[in-house]
């Protein structure tokens, strides 16, 4: 029976320590459990601590990132506006380009039109250099023409004088003979109706002219002859005129027949001294003009009577040639005043084209 309680006690110890030993391990199991809930506990509450960190860091950095978004947005926008304003100044810029290929294209134009103007220019005034040397040369030609013709009017104003001089002593004279006698201020001419000299259709004189040219001829050739005037006169000449009825023949052998009779009466008339005669016969002419040269009247018709006429003339020295002078004096005046407007009228053109 003690043997059976010693195998029964010594089994109950090994379940004891069975029993113990899985208590110990359920204790031990227990506190790793509660260790490793703790352990639990506390690595979740680590987590949540870290989670909330995590989650107010994920908060800051989700407003930082909506902060940034934000902005980002505002910044894509303005970068929008600066891409439309970009794009804007790029079409600016290829519309101002376009205007600057045109205009450099117009500048190429003008350039080369410039370079046209100028060549022509450079000709222009090689031509004008030309004409001036012409110009200069033609105004030493007008020097010395002036200078001759200067000298030309001063002879012209000496033989004008002088016969300004003749005519005022011929007209003294005749008033100092108590002569009424008329004297063309212009030629110093006399003119004598043929109706008082001659017959209608006649030649020869009648007692009434031979008196009348007996008072005036001594006179008029005695002024002439003179040696103040002698060495100025050229020719005193007897001019005979007819009306224009009958034919030119008829009526210019009738005026050379006049002209003849008052011319031999003259050199016969004897009241002339024989100096004076021989100096009147180298200056005498006559002439028969026919019915050239008639005189009208007022109502522009020809006055027959009028036209019916002896004329005494006289005639200075030279004074053809200085009539001639005179007009080609006017003549040259007036050209070269017309040249020197016409070429500055020239030069201002060329210049205002130069400036153009």
């Amino acid at each position: 029976m003690r043997t059976k309680h010693k195998k029964t006690y010594k089994g109950h110890n090994v379940w004891r320590s069975y029993s113990d030993l899985m208590a110990g391990l359920l204790l031990l199991f227990v506190l790793v459990m509660c260790i490793s809930f703790m352990q639990a506990q506390k690595n979740y509450q680590e987590r949540l601590e870290e989670e909330s960190a995590h989650q107010q860091t994920t908060s800051l950095m989700q407003s930082q990132l909506d902060e940034q978004q934000a902005l980002l947005n505002e910044q894509e926008s303005e970068l929008d506006e600066q891409a439309a304003l970009l794009a804007a100044q790029q079409a600016d810029l290829d519309e101002q380009s376009a205007l600057v290929t045109s205009q450099q294209e117009s500048l190429d134009a003008q350039s080369a039109l410039l370079a046209q103007q100028e060549s022509e220019l450079a000709d222009q005034e090689a031509l004008v250099a030309s004409q001036q040397e012409a110009l200069d040369e033609q105004a030493a030609l007008v020097a010395s023409q002036q200078a001759t013709l200067e000298e030309q009017q001063q002879k012209i104003e000496q033989i004008i004088g002088v016969k300004a001089d003749l005519i005022a002593d011929l007209k003294q004279e005749f008033d100092a003979q108590n002569l009424s006698v008329t004297i063309d201020e212009t030629d110093g001419s006399i003119l004598l109706d043929s109706s008082v000299l001659f017959g209608f259709n006649e030649y020869s004189l009648t007692e009434e002219g031979q008196a009348l040219l007996a008072q005036i001829l001594p006179v008029y050739c005695s002024v002439l002859l003179s040696d103040e005037y002698f060495d100025y006169l050229a020719e005193i000449r007897i001019d005979g005129y007819t009306d224009t009825s009958g034919t030119y023949f008829s009526n210019l052998q009738l005026s050379q027949s006049r002209a003849f009779a008052v011319a031999s009466y003259l050199l016969e008339l004897g009241t002339i001294s024989s100096s004076e005669l021989e100096l009147l016969e180298e200056k005498l002419s006559v002439n028969g003009h026919s019915w050239a040269d008639p005189v009208y009247a007022e109502d522009g018709s020809i006055d027959a009577d009028a036209s019916r006429r002896v004329e005494i003339k006289f005639s200075l020295k030279d004074e053809d040639m200085i009539n001639e002078l005179s007009e080609i004096l006017n003549t040259t005046t007036a050209e070269t005043e017309a040249e020197a407007d016409t070429e500055s009228g020239s030069e201002a053109d060329t210049a205002t084209a130069d400036i153009e």
